[in-house]
């Protein structure tokens, strides 16, 4: 841990689940615990700038006690429940195209498939580029209103381009059923609508976006599976969240929703 007069002088950034209360900012650098493979990704960081990509953070060292020193990028991150700025449909066409930016850097560098990605998130059927997989708004730094840089790759695994997309719809159409989405989203958001500005921005072939809604269902099963192992272990945080936004139930009727809605999804993807 950061010795104590360290502490003193660091400022505690609050979001995320599975950090919380162990990211601190001191001056120009963020300091938080180092993933599994945090090697690797400090790599990939490094060789994302080389693609001219330089809307992450730059990774600067691993401290003796597994924690990673980034530097910190300035700007607005929303944290739930989300305010309406961050949901405009401005905002959502910069997250699309910013997606894609990173997606066409990352398609450039190779990867090594045993440097141990995290797989709790990640692609099931695999891939030869490295996806963020959880480009959630707690993890997207905006500037006057639009997307500027990606934060928190600690998910990051091979996969496809298309799976990436998929989970960056569940959290910024959001992939939610109205009752889920009205404890942490602002009302009125058009789903099918949001889906489709999303696939526009990020220049998705017809391709993708016939495959699209269902690449989302099973990234939502997925999602799940990743609480429930976290939950079995008695993880505090995920119980605690599990609970506080309504349990199993949620998880039933969203992926119902999804389901119900898959027809209404894919005409608007393809119209």
């Amino acid at each position: 841990m950061m010795a104590e007069e360290e502490q003193a002088n660091a400022e505690l950034l609050v979001g995320g689940m599975a950090n919380a209360g162990a990211v601190f900012r001191r001056g120009a650098l963020v300091e938080r615990p180092a993933p599994r493979a945090a090697r690797a990704l400090h790599v990939h960081l490094l060789a994302l700038k080389e693609q001219g990509f330089d809307a992450a953070p730059t990774p600067v060292r691993l401290t003796a006690d597994g924690r990673e020193q980034l530097t910190f990028i300035p700007g607005d991150v929303a944290l739930p429940p989300f305010p309406r700025w961050v949901m405009t449909e401005t905002a959502l066409r910069s997250v699309g195209s910013l997606l894609r930016r990173l997606h066409d850097a990352s398609a450039a560098i190779s990867i090594g498939i045993g440097d141990g990605w995290a797989r709790d998130l990640a692609d099931p059927a695999g891939g030869t580029m490295l996806c963020h997989n959880d480009v959630c708004p707690d993890n997207v730094v905006f500037r006057d209103g639009l997307a500027f840089a990606l934060i928190d790759f600690d998910m990051a695994a091979p996969g496809r381009p298309l799976w990436d997309v998929a989970m960056t719809a569940r959290y910024w159409v959001p992939m939610l059923d109205p009752a889920s989405a009205a404890t942490v989203y602002p009302e009125g958001l058009d789903a099918p609508a949001r889906l489709r500005i999303l696939a526009d921005s990020y220049g998705l072939s017809l391709q993708d976006r016939a495959e699209l809604p269902g690449v989302i269902e099973q990234a939502t099963q997925t999602c799940r599976d990743f609480v429930a192992d976290r939950v079995a272990g008695g993880d505090p945080v995920y119980v605690r969240a599990l609970t506080d936004r309504g349990g199993w139930e949620r998880w039933d009727r969203m992926q119902a929703w999804q389901f119900a809605h898959r027809e209404t999804f894919t005409n608007t993807l393809l119209g």
